[in-house]
Order: structure tokens, then C-alpha cells, then sequence
């Protein structure tokens, strides 16, 4: 299954927020003003949409998601922890924390189109996983740095939060290459996972018999 590229708006109105995929916000649902009138989900149904949460936040293909849950089951410690912190160290994710991009699929776009330089080389992978102490910088071309300006001016009129695990130094100095560069300082925790509604348990079981 390809990534998806239809309506954003129409997934975050059955969904709920993603801030991954769009800086909008889902309509109030009728059934939410009146708990008593909502239908009764499936467990499955409750399942499915933890798992299309996560998939569309962090923008994978289905086949991209089950290879994580499978490296997360794999690896030490609670699987959906794991799982989280193999997703928010991604490369596109950690420029759209850092607000270098508006959204995932922006950030997935500056990477392809190698804008991004990780400790002074040029990565054009997205899913490249960073590391604690990796340094991650625009171009020193213009046409990189003004997009990652534009975003960043928009992300500082946002007031979106830095999360604790990232530094952004922004405007250093006068030197340019000490301008639009931010670093990681640790692995993220559960608490400094982006999307914050996501009940991770709920996706490891949706998978339970693929992994």
C-alpha cells in the first residue's frame, strides 16, 4: 500500500489531530457533543484507527509500519515505547519537531530534495534514524536556507514547543554556518513523543499476528 496523498482533511475529521500531516484541526463531531448518540466501536475498529493514527502522522506506507513494529518487538523494552522512539528519531520527523518544516511531508520533501546536511553531509533519506549528538543543518545554499527560514518564522509565530530531547540554535552568530542548525541531545522519551493522543499498546495488538 503507497503512501497516502489524498484529502488531509478528511482523515483528521475521522481521526482526530495529526499534527504530523497538517497544521489543521478536525471538525467538532455531532456525536461528541452528545455521547449517548455515538455508535459503539469494534475492538478491531479501535485498533485499526490507533494503527491509521500513527500511520498517517508519521506519513509510512503500511508495509513501512509493520517493519518498525517488527524491529521494535525485537528490540529490549516495551514494544509501543519502542516503536515511538523509532518513529520520532526519524530524519523527517525530527526536522518537523524542530520546526524546520510545517509538517512531515514537508520535512520529507526538504530531505529528498537534499536540502538537509546531518553532521555537514548531505542526507537525502528520510528515514534515516538520528542519534544522540547528531547535528543537523541547512544547506549553505540560499534556496535551502530561505526555505527553512519560512518555516521557522512560521513555527516561531505558532508557538510551537521545542521538545526537551532537541536544541535548535537558531541565530547564533553572524556566521552562517552556525545559523539554522539544530542538534539532538538524547533519545526522546515517551513524554516528548509528538502525537500525544496515540495509544501505542492499541497498534502492537492490531499487529499482534503479523509480528
Amino acid at each position: 500500500m503507497s503512501r497516502y496523498r489524498g484529502p488531509r482533511k478528511k482523515k483528521i475529521n475521522r481521526l482526530g489531530s495529526l499534527p504530523g500531516l497538517t497544521s489543521k484541526q478536525p471538525r467538532v463531531k455531532k456525536d461528541s457533543r452528545n455521547p449517548s448518540r455515538a455508535k459503539k466501536k469494534s475492538q478491531y475498529r479501535i485498533r485499526l484507527e490507533e494503527k491509521q493514527k500513527l500511520r498517517f502522522h508519521y506519513g509510512l506506507t503500511e508495509r513501512q509500519l509493520l517493519k518498525y513494529v517488527r524491529i521494535a518487538g525485537k528490540a529490549k523494552g516495551p514494544t509501543g515505547q519502542v516503536l515511538l522512539q523509532l518513529l520520532e528519531m526519524r530524519l523527517d520527523n525530527t526536522l518537523f519537531r524542530l520546526g524546520m518544516a510545517s509538517t512531515i511531508p514537508q520535512a520529507r520533501q526538504l530531505v529528498n530534495h537534499r536540502h538537509i546536511l546531518v553532521n555537514n553531509r548531505i542526507v537525502d533519506i528520510p528515514s534515516y534514524r538520528c542519534k544522540p549528538r547528531d547535528i543537523i543543518s541547512a544547506r549553505e545554499k540560499e534556496k535551502s536556507r530561505a526555505l527553512i527560514q519560512n518555516y521557522l518564522d512560521s513555527s516561531a509565530k505558532n508557538q510551537k514547543a521545542l521538545p526537551d530531547h532537541l536544541i535548535l540554535n537558531h541565530r547564533l552568530s553572524d556566521d552562517p554556518r552556525d545559523l539554522l542548525k539544530g542538534s539532538v541531545k538524547q533519545i526522546v522519551d515517551r513524554e516528548g513523543v509528538g502525537l500525544k493522543e496515540i495509544k501505542e499498546l492499541l497498534v502492537v495488538e492490531y499487529y499482534s499476528r503479523q509480528i
